[in-house]
């Protein structure tokens, strides 16, 4: 590793910068280069604005941080009566070579490999929505990652390594990977922070499993493969009894049988249901318009809060406002909001990395804003084959080497997902956290999620993405 990079391919879509990049946030006074923020009013031209110098894309290159002056300056908050004010603050050094240091919480193994499989599940998330750009899209990552580390136990080194490499295995030093995946499963599991996620490995019929990799699979994963009967029906009872005993009923028995042919199925689910830090007051939600696009709109259940504290931002780049709320037990969701309504979500979509999200929740800071949020409860139910596919995964799907799992050639089948997703009023208290100072503002912002917007669900402690969205029509998938 050299000044803090992990190592980047420039040929691939794919890279691990953990750095402290320059990514800011500040509370400008009026300025001529600063514009109007449309969420605030009454008119004026002071925004919150989010902007970073030297942003690390996907591709590992970074943003030309002097296309303009806003860019290269580096900001410090400063308190200055009735409103909050910006100040410049020195120019960096740029004599010489710049050094850049890990960022200290991807020194810990845990943070480093939830960075890594949140890297893959953008990826993922990305491909989905490419294949589905009219379509809502719910993801929970981190179940599809776990079932494909999990495989990889059995595979042989070009197997191994493909797998390896979709997940960033290899941008990453740790010669204990499955162990450090337990930790982390572990981390996020726990029953505080109200997320749950199971992963299986299922065989074809009459397989005969190698005992070293069952063990294995159960040494890391707490998990042990299944062999299909051949029966259709029964099979499909097995698969829903063990989702239900994992979810704790949470996700509805799937009706789709099994296909026939099936040499290596696997299967992800997660479930969902967020509790904020701060609860809603279920007197103030209402239908209320969700504009689909320019001319569409439809009623759907909106929760208000005139007073929220939020941590906010405005990113110039994405012309798009983020949010942070926090929910109990260490996890948060991160919102992206477009300016309008007609504004593309492919510019934010390409730009989220496990570095991007980390900077955004090191740096928002936290306001007051009339906040207006849907109630959601989303389902999914089906393959991420396709998409995988289209991840430089299609090797496991034609010629794969599983010999440690078995003697006979197998390969993967099928990869299917259920998700289930939730938030409503429910809150832990009715105050918000006594640590929360809001920044003082001479106006009131608004924060309205009533049109297409994107969310990251996020595990505070280990940085891990534990569902991603694409919300284009609240009502359901």
């Amino acid at each position: 590793m050299t000044g803090g990079y992990l190592c980047h391919r420039p040929e691939a879509h794919r890279s691990l910068v953990f750095r402290s990049a320059n990514f800011r946030v500040g509370l400008p006074v009026p300025s001529r280069e600063l514009q109007h923020d449309p969420g605030a009013h009454p008119p004026s031209n002071i925004r919150l604005h989010v902007g970073y110098s030297g942003r690390t894309s996907r591709r590992g290159q970074k943003d030309n941080p002097t296309q303009s002056n806003e860019g290269s300056r580096h900001a410090q908050l400063i308190s200055d009566g009735p409103c909050t004010q910006i100040q410049d603050s020195p120019a960096p050094d740029t004599t010489g070579v710049p050094v850049e240091e890990e960022d200290p919480f991807f020194k810990v193994p845990v943070n480093k490999l939830a960075a890594a499989i949140s890297n893959f599940g953008y990826d993922l998330y990305r491909v989905r929505s490419g294949l589905s750009p009219a379509a809502n899209v719910l993801l929970s990552p981190l179940s599809v990652a776990t079932a494909l580390s999990a495989l990889s136990l059995g595979a042989e080194q070009r197997t191994e390594s493909t797998i390896h490499r979709a997940l960033y295995y290899d941008l990453i030093s740790n010669p204990d990977i499955h162990g450090t995946y337990k930790e982390l499963l572990a981390s996020v599991t726990v029953p505080e922070k109200n997320f749950k996620s199971a992963s299986r490995i299922i065989f074809e019929r009459k397989l005969r499993v190698k005992s070293s990799f069952v063990a294995s699979l159960e040494k890391s994963y707490g998990t042990r493969p299944r062999i299909l009967t051949g029966n259709p029906r029964l099979d499909l009872q097995e698969v829903n009894n063990w989702v239900q005993a994992q979810m704790k009923g949470k996700i509805a028995r799937s009706t789709q049988e099994i296909p026939s042919g099936v040499s290596i199925l696997l299967l992800g689910v997660a479930y969902f249901k967020g509790q904020w830090v701060t609860k809603f007051d279920s007197r103030k939600t209402s239908l209320q318009d969700f504009h689909l696009d320019e001319e569409r709109t439809v009623r759907v259940p909106m929760m208000s809060d005139p007073k929220a504290i939020i941590r906010y931002g405005f990113d110039s780049d994405l012309n798009c406002k983020i949010a942070q709320l926090p929910l109990t037990g260490s996890t948060s969701i991160i919102f992206f909001l477009p300016l309008k309504v007609t504004q593309n979500l492919t510019m934010i979509e390409e730009s989220l990395t496990s570095e991007f999200i980390h900077d955004i929740d090191r740096e928002l800071k936290t306001i007051q804003a009339v906040l207006t949020i849907p109630k959601l409860k989303l389902s999914y139910e089906g393959e991420v084959t396709k998409s995988l596919q289209e991840m430089k995964l299609q090797s496991l799907f034609d010629s794969p080497d599983f010999s440690k799992i078995t003697g006979k050639p197998i390969k993967l089948t099928q990869v299917e997902h259920r998700s289930s997703l939730e938030w409503n009023e429910d809150g832990a208290g009715t105050t918000p956290s006594p640590g929360l100072q809001p920044a003082r503002l001479t106006f009131p912002l608004d924060y309205h999620l009533n049109q297409p917007f994107i969310f990251v669900l996020r595990d505070t402690d280990t940085g891990a993405l534990l569902f991603i969205g694409k919300i284009l029509d609240p009502r359901g998938m």
